[in-house]
């Protein structure tokens, strides 16, 4: 089996003879060259992966001919070969760049084991390259689905703010995709060959969190065996994702506008200032003024969050792009279920599209995972949807809505759309009853018949 590509460069013919032999009996695939400018001219017209080659030779040297393959490609390993006289050039040498080196006469199992080892360097690296490539792809701001005018809004502010270092703070419902525009926001900005890390302030108990964000030093609490880098610090340089900022309490609150203000952090138990440089970018499903109102969120720390800020729709107000995300899902899923499933049907399409969608596109996502373990043929029908999925949706004009099993209270259903009305309309009934599509008269008297004014609904 063929291991990879050497080029093995020694000006002496035995010696280029015997590498050749052993590398080829290994599994090599090995070219030879008698000096650093034929090996050049090798290197235009193929891709090597190992550089095998002596240091001292007539013309251009082994050090030439480092510099020269490392400017035109730095995942190639040069390895040098060196007579005992000249270590101290050859430790020179690796530190250019160069891989390592053998000392003459060389010894089998040593150049086979400095290869291994070169190899699997390689091999890291071009991992390494296709996983960020992989990221950078999957979170490209183009990948973003979604065609329709507020998404288009959104796509154009992740772009203005990607290359900037401002804080981001990210709205929208549960499952509106807030942690994937957060990483997009990442990949396209001049942090992105560095750290992303994604908390949820939600899933981690108050008592673990600052640990977590600021790590301890050994001894600062029971259990504390030895120290711990934070999240904070070990992001340096990166992105940090707070997820559900809402939910972090007050305490909690402070300490991370410290860390925003002062842009250093003190580990729990420690007495050193850290000095970090991160990128803060946040995300909430709750009305944050609200919660200041409340007494729950920090005013100060809410204004230095919401630097920049935008709202991701919701499913519902979206549908348009529902056909492009379930396209998109049904691939992804074919690669992770080995499966060939080729589309959905029209009226399948339509059940989904006339649904709710109350977990957004998380939820979504979900149905049509389940839908390709329950479908038996090439396209998505009705029956591999779930029945809760089938309830119906009744629209007047633009609006939807559905109505539960259980049925709904029409008084209430009147109120609150009422109440919306004349909140929309700031609480003239003029321009409320034009939206209601009713006369004055009619307006004012359902808005005396359920008590509804501006005074009501606030102490409400």
């Amino acid at each position: 089996m063929e291991q990879g590509i050497v080029l093995v460069v020694d000006d002496e013919k035995s010696q280029r003879d015997i590498l050749k032999t052993i590398l080829e009996d290994e599994g090599y695939d090995v070219e030879v060259s008698a000096n650093a400018s034929n090996a050049l001219n090798f290197i235009k017209e193929r891709s090597f992966d190992i550089i095998l080659t002596d240091l001292k030779m007539p013309g251009s040297d082994g050090i030439d001919l480092l510099q020269k393959v490392l400017n035109k490609n730095t995942l190639m390993c040069v390895i040098i070969m060196t007579a005992h006289g000249t270590i101290d050039t050859a430790v020179e040498a690796m530190k250019r760049g160069a891989f390592d080196y053998l000392t003459k006469p060389l010894e089998r199992d040593e150049l086979l084991l400095c290869l291994k080892r070169a190899f699997e360097k390689i091999r890291l690296v071009k991992e390494n390259e296709m996983l960020h490539q992989e990221l950078n792809d999957r979170f490209r701001i183009d990948n973003i689905i979604g065609n329709h005018g507020k998404m288009r809004e959104v796509f154009k502010i992740i772009k203005k703010v990607a290359n900037t270092n401002s804080t981001v703070l990210i709205c929208g419902e549960s499952g509106t995709g807030k942690e994937l525009a957060a990483r997009a926001i990442h990949f396209n900005s001049l942090r992105k060959d560095k750290v992303f890390s994604a908390v949820s302030c939600a899933a981690i108990p108050d008592t673990l969190l600052e640990s977590e964000l600021f790590g301890y030093e050994k001894g600062a609490f029971t259990g504390a065996y030895n120290r711990k880098i934070g999240l904070i610090e070990s992001t340096n340089n990166g992105t940090l994702f707070l997820d559900e900022i809402g939910e972090m309490n007050l305490n909690m609150q402070s300490k991370i506008l410290r860390a925003l203000q002062e842009r250093e952090i003190r580990r729990v138990g420690g007495v050193e200032n850290i000095k970090v440089d991160v990128r803060i970018i946040t995300a909430t499903n709750k009305n944050l003024e609200e919660e200041i109102k409340k007494g729950g969120f920090r005013e100060d720390l809410y204004y230095r969050l919401n630097v920049i800020s935008f709202l991701l729709p919701p499913l519902r107000e979206r549908i348009t792009d529902i056909p492009e995300l379930v396209n998109h899902f049904i691939k992804k899923q074919n690669s992770i279920f080995e499966k060939n499933i080729k589309g959905i049907t029209n009226e399948t399409l339509q059940v989904l599209m006339n649904y709710n969608w109350p977990g957004n596109v998380r939820q979504l996502e979900s149905i049509i995972e389940r839908a390709m373990l329950m479908c038996e043929g090439e396209e998505i029908i009705t029956e591999d949807i779930p029945a809760e999925i089938k309830t119906p949706i009744y629209k007047i004009g633009n609006i939807a809505f559905d109505i539960p099993p259980e049925g709904i209270s029409f008084d209430k259903f009147e109120r609150e759309i009422l109440r919306k009305a004349m909140e929309k309309s700031e609480w003239k009934i003029v321009k409320a009853a034009k939206l209601l599509g009713m006369s004055y008269r009619t307006l004012q008297y359902r808005l005396n018949k359920f008590n509804i004014n501006r005074e009501t609904v606030i102490k409400k």
